[in-house]
């Protein structure tokens, strides 16, 4: 989708929406999501939540209207509340409960190693000696917290398993 030649992006949708009257004294609550339908496809979604009174008459207002979206219309359609897909606190994988989980035992969610999160620094190979190792690994000093990068057990980034800015976590 292009407004005016130029790629639509979040700033963009902000900056049109301020000087259509339709979203006078309607705030926004997050930045717009954009969302293309297909990579070749010439139509998007645009995702936007709102600050509104408990009895959605802000929302109201607002479903159903059509808007020129600098040279596309835009209809304002509802959605229902999404809470999201759940994120085991077991095994730190997306699309499950920890109820659900089929792994026998927890992992970290910092290294995915087969502890939980508490007995990192007793058991993960990060933060043990190995004097093996050239040059030889020394034990990470107590009362430090472990100084070694993240492994994410969804995405290999280097954060946590329940980072907010890993890739499964925002989809």
């Amino acid at each position: 989708m292009r407004a005016d030649g130029n790629k639509i992006t979040s700033k963009n949708v902000i900056d049109f929406i301020k000087h259509i009257d339709l979203f006078d004294h309607i705030p926004l609550a997050t930045k717009p999501r954009i969302i293309k339908a297909s990579p070749k496809s010439d139509m998007a979604i645009i995702w936007f939540d709102i600050w509104d009174t408990q009895n959605g008459s802000k929302a109201k207002s607002l479903i159903n209207h059509s808007f020129n979206l600098g040279r596309h219309i835009a209809t304002v359609r509802a959605t229902n509340m999404n809470p999201g897909v759940p994120q085991c606190h077991n095994c730190w994988k997306w699309g499950h409960s920890t109820f659900l989980c089929r792994t026998h035992s927890s992992r970290c969610q910092k290294y995915s190693g087969p502890y939980k999160l508490k007995h990192h620094r007793e058991l993960a190979w990060c933060c043990k000696a190995n004097p093996k190792l050239n040059p030889p690994q020394l034990e990470t000093a107590q009362g430090l917290p472990c100084p070694h990068s993240f492994k994410c057990i969804n995405c290999k980034g280097e954060h946590m398993a329940d980072d907010y800015k890993c890739p499964f976590w925002r989809n």
